[in-house]
C-alpha cells in the first residue's frame, strides 16, 4: 500500500500495513546501500531542514546523510545560534520557517507534543526525530527493520525491553510498534522505572531477569 500521511509524528497514528510499507520501502534503500547501488533521487529538487533543539550526533548525522543521498538539499539549523536563543517561541520558529517553503521538516524537541505544534503550523512535511519522552518513530522503525532482518518476521515473537521504560521515548515507540504487530512485549526494570498505569498496555512486566 502507499504511505499517504503528510508527516510522521508518531508510531501510534500508524496501522500495521502503515508500518510494513515504511519497512519494505526502507529495506530497499538498505540493500541498495549494502550493495553500493545507487538509490536513485525521489528527494531530488526538495529541501529539507533539520531543526535539533536538542544536542545530537548520530540521530542528525543520519538524516542529513540519509537525504543526501536521496538527492535533497539539506540544511541543518544551528539551534544554539538561532533567534530561539533571543526568547523566539516554537511558533514564531515555525511560522518564519514556513515562508521559506520548505518542503521537510525533521525536529527534535525536549518538550513532549512540540513536534505536532510545529506540524499544525507549516504547510510541509514534518517528521518527528524525537519529542521528550514522548516518541521517537524513526528509531522504534529502525529497530522494527533489525528485528525483521535478523528474525524473518515481525509478528509473533517474543521481545523483552530492559531499563528505564519510564523515561525512554524509544521504549514508548517500541512497545506501540510492536504492539501492533501483535508481538508479546515483556518489559523490565524497577517498579520506579515504570511508567504509571503501564501495566494497562497489553505488556508483561517484571522488576528482574530471573
Amino acid at each position: 500500500m502507499a504511505f499517504d500521511k503528510t508527516h510522521l509524528l508518531g508510531i501510534e497514528e500508524l496501522s500495521p500495513p502503515e508500518i510494513t510499507t515504511l519497512l519494505d520501502r526502507a529495506n530497499i534503500h538498505a540493500e541498495a546501500e549494502r550493495g553500493a547501488r545507487d538509490h536513485g533521487t525521489p528527494l531530488k529538487g526538495l529541501t529539507q531542514i533539520n531543526m535539533f533543539f536538542e544536542n545530537s550526533t548520530r540521530t542528525q548525522a543520519s538524516f542529513e546523510i540519509a537525504g543526501k543521498r536521496l538527492g535533497a538539499d539539506v540544511m541543518n539549523m544551528a539551534m544554539q545560534t538561532s533567534s530561539v536563543k533571543k526568547g523566539e517561541t516554537l511558533i514564531d520558529t515555525a511560522l518564519t520557517l514556513n515562508a521559506m517553503h520548505p518542503d521537510l521538516l525533521v525536529v527534535r524537541h525536549p518538550h513532549s507534543g512540540a513536534v505536532k505544534l510545529l506540524a499544525d503550523k507549516v504547510n510541509c512535511a514534518v517528521l518527528n526525530a524525537g519529542d521528550g519522552s514522548h516518541e521517537h518513530p524513526t528509531q522504534a522503525l529502525l529497530d522494527a527493520l533489525t528485528i525483521r532482518r535478523a528474525k524473518g518476521r515481525l509478528h509473533r515473537l517474543n521481545i523483552a525491553i530492559c531499563g528505564d521504560i519510564a523515561h525512554s521515548r524509544v521504549a514508548r515507540s517500541n512497545i506501540l510498534l510492536l504492539g501492533k504487530m501483535e508481538n508479546r512485549i515483556r518489559l523490565i526494570g524497577p517498579p520506579t522505572l515504570m511508567p504509571a498505569g503501564v501495566r494497562d498496555w497489553g505488556v508483561e512486566v517484571y522488576d528482574d531477569m530471573a
